[in-house]
């Protein structure tokens, strides 16, 4: 049975404000673009959770979905999550206000993610909302091509056509 990816990029006024549907076909990453900053699920239409930041997250590169999460997400609206305001410098990350994690969060974290059989495979690891990766070395006979056969989001790494590595994440709040 082959996957599908579900989106409906046409927007529809949801209270006054614009929503979309985004979904995460056979688990798959998936991003759906909108031209805002920031977002929240008004209505989960998935079995799998949608935890954001886990499942689901808003980046330079619009929303994002995750492992199976498929929902309705409008713009966040003013004022924010936590009593934070808007970066100046046009990030679009919240500063001020809310949680923040404890003072271990900023640092490296070295894993390895294979795919097996040439199958898709997600290696979790929370890389944060300014954090990156790297491969820093291919372990397979088969090509490790960003974007290609593997790449990640905020909730951490996949990889697939046989790719396996070592990666480096640099977790950044």
């Amino acid at each position: 049975m082959a996957g599908f990816l579900w989106v409906e990029p046409a927007p529809v006024l949801a209270q006054g404000r614009d929503m979309i549907r985004c979904g995460s076909a056979d688990g798959r990453f998936t991003r759906c673009q909108v031209p805002w900053r920031d977002a929240e699920i008004i209505r989960q239409e998935s079995n799998s959770p949608c935890t954001r930041g886990q499942t689901w997250g808003v980046d330079r590169g619009g929303l994002w979905v995750d492992r199976g999460c498929r929902g309705q997400f409008v713009e966040m609206g003013r004022g924010g999550w936590g009593g934070g305001r808007r970066d100046d410098d046009d990030d679009g990350r919240w500063q001020g206000g809310g949680w923040r994690p404890g003072p271990d969060w900023d640092r490296e974290i070295r894993f390895q993610c294979e795919s097996n059989d040439e199958r898709y495979q997600f290696c979790q690891v929370d890389v944060g909302g300014r954090g990156r990766v790297r491969l820093l070395r291919q372990l397979s006979g088969r090509a490790c091509e960003e974007d290609y056969s593997w790449g990640w989001n905020r909730a951490g790494v996949w990889v697939a056509k046989g790719c396996r590595g070592l990666f480096s994440v640099d977790r950044r709040w």
